[in-house]
């Protein structure tokens, strides 16, 4: 069954760029907008995270953090994220246990050829660790805007 507002946020231990391992409880009393994207270096992903990065301090000054996660190595998001100045985590889930937690796993159809990938799918989780939001098949150069209209109480 999908997630949905309101249930517990499933719990993952993943390494970030950084290769130091984090885990959701670390952001307990803070929100959390977590976004899952499919590649590290690719067109849209990259204006997706440049676009958070843009937006993070805003975001951090209403009491979120960002956290981006895909099945990439904790090596590529190190280049990725210092080629594109991302002042926040991007974990590494290889083994897509976070990734299948969360339902973004999903069957993918591009120019009529079905595969398996993610979905790009962003969560706001509240401070005690329950899905407040959840942002569908997100666009990766509307997304971060929309997380700000959210976290500010605007109406979209």
């Amino acid at each position: 069954m999908a997630l949905q507002k309101g249930d517990k946020a499933p719990v993952f231990t993943l390494n970030n760029q950084k290769d130091e391992s984090i885990s959701l409880t670390d952001f307990l009393g803070k929100k959390v907008i977590l976004y899952f994207y499919s590649k590290d270096n690719t067109p849209g992903c990259t204006r997706q995270a440049c676009a958070f990065a843009e937006a993070y301090r805003e975001i951090a000054a209403l009491g979120a953090e960002v956290v981006g996660v895909s099945k990439d190595s904790a090596v590529s998001h190190a280049k990725f994220s210092q080629k594109c100045g991302l002042p926040f985590p991007l974990l590494s889930d290889p083994e897509k246990a976070a990734i299948q937690s969360y339902g973004v796993w999903q069957e993918k159809k591009l120019y009529g050829k079905v595969s398996m990938g993610v979905v790009r799918t962003t969560f706001v989780i509240d401070e005690k660790g329950f899905i407040e939001k959840i942002f569908p098949k997100v666009k990766p150069d509307t997304n971060a805007a929309e997380i700000l209209a959210y976290l500010r109480g605007e109406k979209g």
